[in-house]
This record gives structure tokens, sequence and C-alpha cells, in this order.
């Protein structure tokens, strides 16, 4: 077998390039999806079910584009389909996932196109991730390799770094960072734009600079016959685990606390940001209206009976004002003022103040109301003023049809698309079910998401900066538990912190926490291998980086559940407690690794820790 020519660092540079744009993708998911689904109108216990599809993916396509690249050649190569492929769908998904608020769909129609597009999302990204990994082990010799992987991580965090950053560059430049009710800001929209375009010329570049070797060149520096490979009984994976070294189990008990905390992180960031550092307004939002045992649920909701034509009462979770009360009297309008110049209702819905809250609530009295005007009437008594909704004064029979797109023509008729009627038998009985929600269209909230990319890219930097420092510790596993329990303290404070400043040092924690998870669980399960099984044990040990966010997403929403209170905004920053708890245990369990033997010191060679797959 040949020995792998030395390679330039240009074309070293090349092999890696690619990931910059993947990154890029990786990251805009990463930092956008919670914000993305909380904005189309998810319930936030929901949130931690959508994050089971990237780590599932994961799970998934990873292992089998590592084994059908393998037996793949064709005039594109060995690895590179598998790019060209993958790269395409994530383009097109990324210019789909940020407006499935844009469709007008149903709030649940809505939610599912979005869960479709992040499943192929992620499983695109995971499909054109994988080559630049492989191409670094066909090509790269021995002695290159630590080189190889080093461009390939600084690509890597510099792509991170883009993608966490883009929305908010965007708000700079001026594209609206708020948008309607149900529908995702500009700079969200764009910056998927953006790193799309970014991938595809990534992707171009490989495609220009990357020759794959020929399968009889490739066997001459790798070995072995492909065909006769092919033909070999796979590793029984079971024998495999049960013989696994006991370095596999406790580096991988370590590994399940750390990537539990990290799922909750990516699910509940954006929103523990919004509530805790930007003071972001909540909103009465209705799910849905009560007849007994029926519930009748809409993103529009109207009225269609004697007194009503198709009248509008429920427009994206919110319930319109008919008019004001004032001493007993009922008065429809669709504008009501107070005081002379200050606006209480618009177009029949409450007006909100400066600070993102509603100026008065349905059926209370609004104190200081010292004179009022309806639709530009003066009304003579200002007693008593109260703001009444539609289902407060109905009675008798009603239909009630829910829509998912509502407009007016040219002649001011209401026209309704993708409707479902519901006989009511006594109006009178229908109870809104709601729920107390960050208000997503606020621009607190906004700002609270674009912000919260500043912040991963904090944390991409420090784990940079971090993953130089880990070497230089005399020992590994001290490195590994201090860096866990700084990220535990940087959890933690996350769900503290109200100072948006104040959460650099958070992030900067929680990067250390990061670079450490990267580094040295590989390094420590490869040192313990020997034989022919060590790519079948690193695909097996991925299983300890997936299957802790599944669990975690399978029950993050039951323990914010036991955490909430009825009627309140769900309290996310505490599962930012909770992660960093559970990542602090991770950090005691690192003293039960039992390492593989190691060089007496005076032969060892300082080591450059092994980067794992970033999930």
């Amino acid at each position: 077998m040949k020995t792998k020519p030395d390679l330039s660092f240009w074309k070293l540079w090349n092999l890696s390039f690619g990931f910059f744009g993947v990154q890029i993708a990786y990251a805009l998911q990463s930092a956008n999806v919670s914000r993305i689904f909380t904005t189309i109108g998810a319930d936030p216990h929901d949130l931690s079910y959508f994050w089971i599809l990237p780590p599932l993916m994961g799970l998934i396509v990873q292992p089998l584009v590592g084994m059908f690249s393998d037996r793949t050649w064709n005039r594109f190569g060995r690895r590179l389909p598998y790019l060209i492929f993958g790269a395409l769908v994530a383009v097109i998904v990324m210019c789909l996932l940020p407006n499935a608020g844009s469709f007008h769909f149903t709030v649940q129609s809505a939610i599912i196109f979005g869960l479709i597009a992040l499943m192929l999302l992620d499983t695109s990204i995971n499909m054109a991730m994988q080559p630049f990994k492989m191409l670094v082990g066909d090509m790269v010799n021995e002695k290159q390799k630590g080189q190889a992987y080093s461009i390939q991580s600084f690509l890597c965090n510099a792509g991170s770094v883009v993608g966490f950053l883009l929305p908010f560059v965007f708000g700079i430049i001026g594209l609206s960072n708020t948008a309607p009710t149900g529908e995702v800001p500009q700079t969200v929209i764009w910056a998927f734009y953006l790193g799309a375009i970014i991938l595809m010329i990534c992707v171009v570049y490989s495609l220009l600079k990357i020759k794959e070797w020929p399968p009889h060149v490739y066997a001459e520096y790798n070995g072995g016959n492909d065909k006769e490979e092919d033909k070999k009984e796979s590793p029984n994976l079971f024998k495999l685990l049960v013989h696994a070294p006991s370095t596999f189990w406790t580096v991988g008990l370590v590994q399940f606390f750390c990537w539990f905390a990290f799922l909750f992180m990516w699910t509940y960031t954006t929103n523990t940001v919004a509530l805790k550092a930007f003071a972001t307004p909540t909103v009465e939002s209705v799910t849905a209206l009560k007849d007994g045992d029926r519930e009748i649920e809409g993103k529009n909701l109207l009225l269609t009976n004697a007194d009503y034509n198709n009248q509008l009462i429920l427009s994206h979770g919110t319930l319109l004002a008919e008019g004001v009360e004032a001493d007993n009297q009922f008065y429809p309008a669709s504008c009501v003022v107070i005081n002379g110049n200050d606006t209480i209702v618009k177009d029949h819905h409450i007006v909100l103040n400066d600070e993102g809250n509603a100026k008065v609530r349905f059926s209370e009295v609004i104190a200081g109301a010292r004179s009022l005007s309806v639709d530009g009437l003066v009304i003579p008594s200002s007693a008593n003023v109260k703001i009444v909704d539609y289902l407060s004064r109905l009675q008798g029979e009603a239909t009630v049809t829910s829509a998912a797109i509502v407009s007016t023509d040219a002649d001011g008729k209401v026209i309704t698309e993708d409707a479902k009627e519901y006989k009511i038998s006594n109006a009178s009985q229908l109870v809104p079910e709601s729920r107390t929600v960050l208000n997503a269209a606020s621009p607190q909230y906004n700002e609270a998401g674009n912000w919260v990319g500043i912040l991963y890219a904090v944390q991409a930097l420090a784990s940079v900066l971090w993953a130089v420092v880990l070497p230089r510790f005399k020992s590994r596993k001290f490195s590994y538990f201090l860096s866990l329990i700084l990220g535990g303290i940087g959890f933690i404070t996350m769900g503290i912190f109200t100072n948006q400043y104040m959460l650099f040092i958070s992030f900067i924690l929680i990067g250390c926490a990061w670079a450490a998870m990267l580094a040295w669980p590989f390094t420590i399960l490869t040192n313990s291998l020997k034989g022919g099984n060590i790519g079948a044990y690193l695909g097996l040990f991925n299983c300890t980086i997936c299957l802790p966010q599944i669990i975690a997403a399978l029950v993050g929403g039951w323990i914010l559940s036991l955490l909430s209170t009825p009627g309140e905004v769900a309290p996310e920053y505490l599962m930012m407690i909770v992660a960093g708890i559970a990542i602090a245990i991770g950090a005691f369990c690192v003293f039960i690794i039992k390492e593989g033997k190691s060089e007496p010191n005076d032969m060892k060679v300082q080591e450059t820790p092994a980067i794992s797959e970033n999930i």
C-alpha cells in the first residue's frame, strides 16, 4: 500500500471549504428554528418535540451516507454525489422554511409544513456534511490529518459565526425585524436566502477544485479491493457493544448529560432571552372556542347569523372588539378613543402601548377615562367604560366559520379560503380557550431573536479560543471536568441574568463546555480502541450524541409543564437551570472514565484533540 502524498495548504483548504457553507445552514437552523415555530403559533410546551427531528436524522442519515458512499463510484466521484444532492435539497428547503407562516396555512398546517421542511433541511445538511469528513480520511496522510481537521474546524466555526450573525446584520442594514402576526421577519427570511446562496457557491467551488481518486488509485493508497470488501459481512454491532471497552460506556454517560443539556439550549434560548433580557410583552392567544365537548380551532374565526354576515371575531389568536360599553350603554365601533387622543381600539383590534402591552383588557373598567369618542362621535357619558368582544354579546343560534385566509374584494365582500362551518345551538355558551404567550410579533421578541444569534457567535468564538487552551492542561480529565462545570454555570446564569450584555459571560462559559465536548470524547475513545473495528465503534459512538437529544426532546415539554403555572407564560428560563444541572452531573461523571493505557510521560507527543461530528 502506497503512502499518501503530502498536499499543499490550499489543497487541504479546498477539501474542506464547502464545510463553511454547510455550517452556515446548520447555524441558521440551530439559532432560528424555535423562533420560527413560536412565530407561526406553536405552543411553547411543544417546542422540544420539534427538535426530535435533527438528531434523529443525524442518527439515520450519517451512517447510511458513510456506508453507501464507500460503495459509490461514478463520474462525479465517490463522496461528492452525496454533497451535490444534499446541498441542492438544503438550498430549496432554506428558501421555504422561513416562509412557513407566509403561505396562509392554518396554524396547524403551517407547523406541519415547518416540521417537514425542518426534517428535509437537517437530512440534507447531514448528507452534505459527511463527505468532507470522509474526503480527509480518503486523501490525506496521517501526518497532515491534524492540519486538515484544524482547517475544517476553523471553517466550521467561521461558518457558524456568519450564520448566527446574519439576521442581526440584516437588521442593521435596514430590513424589517418585525412582521405581521404569524409571519417570520424579513431579517430571518433573507438570512436563510443568503445562506442558501453561500452554500451553493461553496458547493460549486468544491466541485471545481476537488478531484477524487479513481477506484484503482484509491486502492493503492488505502488498501483493499472494494469489490471484495463489499462482499464481506458487516461486523455484528450487538457483539461489538457487548465487548466494547469500559471507556465507551463511561464517556457515553458523560455525553448523555452534555447533549441532553445542549438540546434544551437550542430549544429554549430564544424565549428565555426574550423574556428575561428583553422584557418581551405577553399576550393572550386564543387557541380555540369551546362548545361543550367540541373545540373549534382556526387561525381566523367568523360569525354568520341574523345579525352578522361573515364578521371576523378572531384573527391569528386575537379576539376582536365589537365595540365599547359606557354607563351600561353599548356602542358598536371599530375605533375607540379616550381622553381626546388616546386610541385604544383601531380596526376592531385593541392597540398596544410602546412597551408592546395591550392598553386595555376586554370587559375591564378603564381607569382614568374622562372622555370617550366612538368612530369619531363623542359619547356624552364616559363612566364605567369597557371594551367588549363579540363573543360576550352572542345569543341563540349561530354559525362559526374557521378560515385559513380572510380577505375583502373591491366591493367590500368578505372572502374566505380553506374554510369550515360549525353550527352552534347556543352561542352564549361559547368559551374561548387561551394561553399566555410571549408576543412573537413584538419588536422586543424579534430583537431578542437577533441577539441570540450574537450570543451563539460569542459561544463559537469562545469555543475556538478554549480549544487552544485545552491541550495545555496536564490532566485531560480535569480539563474536561472544568470545562463542563463552566458550561453548567453558563447555563444557570443564562436563566438568571436580565441584562443582555451579561449574557456574554454565560455564552463564553458555555463555549468552554462546547469545546471540550467536541474535543475530548472522541480523543479518549480512540485511544482505548484497538483492532479493525474502530470505524464501527465510532459510528456507534455517534449514538451518544443523537440519542440524548432525542430523549431530551421527548421529555422537554413534560418537564416544562411541571414547572409551569396555569395562566402564566411558560417559564422556559427554568429549562436553562435544568440544563445546567444536567451538564454538571456529566462533569462529575468524567471521573469514572477509565482511559486506555497511555505512553510514559517522556514518550508522549502533545496531541491535538480529535474533533467529533457537529450533529
